[in-house]
């Protein structure tokens, strides 16, 4: 048997006893898996390895998990893997895009009736106009010099929230509203990783944590709709990315659920440590290697 069909085994066994509540989507995967053994280069037109799959799915997972406990930090985690997984870094930053707005989408069913959009229109107005210039700089500028400034991204992000994570409060106003916002449009647009600015305008403006769940994954929703379209404008939006995206997204299930289980049970706050610890480390591996 072949090691990519063995792995079909182990995974459809796995899935089949933990997650029966999402065993549709996890069914469907498994299919794609072994369709990938036999078809996919005849289907896609594109090869992903079994080791990139799996990776894939770990860091999707990963990323899934983390910004179902805390509200945030899909880009942040999965960013530090997606550069040297996918062809090219805009593709890295489409795919991240995408994973997170499905993973937003999944989140977002369960607390759509706490969404209160007149506290949206601003912060996603500003997103917009910084995010669509930003992805035009990512269209003109080399891997290489990319990859080096997200490295310095993470370091400088980790090391901001490892020494004021909780100590930074904001009014939740109109023009703190567009602050955050556009640096968040530039995070993400350059980063994929859009969401610190925005947690902190979030954290001020929603009262208790179902609000803030559901005003953050609908903000991640939009902006990563529009940030997509906005890449598929400059050729990110590629054959690779679809690929990679339906093997992808089964971690965005895995992670959403095992995230809901550990909601009330672990500390956010230790979680996030743990993620800024990760995310300054691989930083450093980014600006140097």
């Amino acid at each position: 048997m072949a090691v990519s069909c063995r792995l079909c085994f182990v995974l459809k066994g796995f899935f089949a006893v933990f997650l029966c509540e999402s065993l549709f989507c996890l069914r469907f995967f498994c299919c794609l898996i072994c369709l990938r053994c036999k078809f996919a280069s005849v289907l896609l037109g594109v090869m992903i390895s079994g080791l990139d799959i799996l990776l894939l799915v770990l860091f999707c997972t990963g990323a899934s998990f983390v910004q179902r406990v805390s509200g945030f930090g899909f880009g942040i985690f999965i960013m530090t893997a997606l550069p040297f997984i996918m062809p090219s870094y805009g593709e890295a930053t489409t795919l991240s895009g995408l994973l997170s707005a499905a993973q937003s989408l999944y989140v977002l069913v369960s607390f759509y009736r706490f969404v209160a959009w007149r506290r949206l229109l601003f912060i996603l107005l500003a997103f917009v106009v910084t995010s669509f210039f930003a992805v035009e700089y990512v269209a003109a500028v080399s891997d290489s010099c990319l990859k080096r400034l997200l490295g310095v991204a993470l370091v400088l992000l980790s090391l901001y929230f490892l020494m004021m994570d909780g100590k930074v409060s904001l009014r939740p106003s109109v023009k703190v509203q567009f602050s955050a916002g556009a640096l968040s449009g530039v995070l993400g647009g350059l980063f994929g990783m859009q969401g610190p600015p925005a947690v902190l305008y979030f954290m001020a403006s929603e009262k208790d944590k179902n609000s803030y769940m559901a005003m953050t994954q609908l903000y991640f929703l939009v902006g990563n709709l529009v940030m997509t379209v906005f890449r598929a404008r400059n050729g990110f939006l590629t054959a690779a990315v679809g690929e990679a995206w339906l093997f992808a997204i089964a971690g965005v299930v895995v992670g959403s659920f095992f995230g809901k289980w550990v909601f009330d049970r672990v500390s956010a706050d230790k979680l996030r440590k743990i993620v800024y610890f990760y995310m300054l480390v691989s930083g450093m591996v980014a600006v140097f290697s």
